[in-house]
């Protein structure tokens, strides 16, 4: 898989990236979320599906759903 071109390809990328993962772990938003209090976050389901369907969020988000779900050997091509 080819690289992002725009900050816009980067964020629907992450997004669907992120969904996969969850779909794969069979875990919900609201799971996510409680997942992430544990790491410092304060996230809802709410804010989760709303992050994702925007396709725009911050770095911190992103590591911090990575770190959440327990994810590892994550490679940049793979996002």
């Amino acid at each position: 898989m080819t690289l992002a071109k725009t900050e816009a390809e980067w964020g629907e990328r992450a997004a669907r990236f992120l969904k996969g993962e969850l779909k794969k772990a069979d875990m919900t938003y609201e799971d996510l979320a409680k997942r992430m209090k544990k790491h410092g976050f304060a996230e809802t389901k709410v804010s989760i599906a709303s992050k994702l369907s925007r396709g725009t969020f911050a770095a911190t988000f992103l590591l911090g759903a990575i770190a959440a779900m327990e994810l590892e050997g994550i490679h940049i091509e793979d996002i």
